[in-house]
């Protein structure tokens, strides 16, 4: 059995470190942010509006990232075309996020893995809760609904290649008060490739309910650690004392 992934997010937005709540930056940190601390995975996201910035001062973060970090990286954001892939591949991403280019083209998802594997292909999921109590998967930065349902999505993208999940709730972003664990349980109970949750992580307990409860294989935050060693060696060392095997 795979160890149990502590996975940290950072979002970018014009090329500057932020913070997000809903979906929105919410608290600037710094645009010379480099990872040094004991995280098993480092995913980092494009959330730059088209109007608001230029994607070279993303890529510029990604190839800092690519130098400086000696854990798996994984980069998102505005991932549309093929062409876009093999830039950021060249960059130094080891793995690419895709979500709106592929809910819009799903075959995209299966061109990516048919060149670079599987393993290469993270499926990125946002999900909001309808006024009817049913979730489903919002597109364009959660803001477009597309009427799927998100278990039904996942297990489509996993048919056409994808080799993770990454499920988000739209609303627990930010909020530090737990995830979405039946959220998680659903998308993790509909596929067999890894699931990634995130949103609303506040504490190491949370941590430990999306492995045992949600049924997730990585645990993902951006908000509860920006960051020091000391935090990520203390989750992790909660975690093994609850009997989730991971790295220490």
């Amino acid at each position: 059995m795979l160890r149990k992934r502590l996975v940290t997010v950072l979002t970018f937005n014009n090329g500057v470190l932020f913070r997000t709540k809903l979906f929105r930056p919410d608290y600037r940190y710094t645009a010379n942010f480099v990872d040094a601390w004991s995280i098993d995975e480092v995913v980092i996201l494009d959330i730059t509006r088209p109007e608001q910035g230029a994607r070279e001062n993303f890529e510029k973060v990604v190839q800092n990232f690519a130098k400086n970090c000696f854990v798996p990286l994984c980069v998102g954001g505005g991932v549309r075309t093929f062409a876009d892939v093999q830039a950021l591949m060249k960059l130094g991403a080891e793995k690419v996020i895709l979500n709106t280019g592929a809910i819009e083209h799903p075959e995209f998802i299966t061109e990516i893995a048919n060149s670079y594997g599987s393993q290469c292909v993270v499926v990125s999921v946002d999900v909001r809760i309808t006024p009817r109590g049913d979730y489903e998967v919002f597109s364009n930065f959660g803001e477009t609904p597309t009427g799927m349902a998100p278990e039904a999505w996942a297990k489509q993208a996993e048919e056409r290649g994808a080799g993770e999940i990454l499920i988000t709730s739209v609303e627990r972003d930010g909020g530090l008060e737990g995830f979405d664990i039946k959220l998680c349980s659903l998308v993790a109970g509909a596929v067999t490739i890894p699931t990634l949750i995130l949103g609303g992580a506040g504490s190491w307990k949370h941590f430990a309910q999306g492995f045992e409860d949600g049924g997730a294989s990585a645990v993902c935050t951006q908000n509860i650690y920006h960051f020091t060693d000391a935090s990520i060696k203390s989750a992790k060392k909660f975690l093994r004392k609850a009997g989730i095997d991971v790295r220490l």
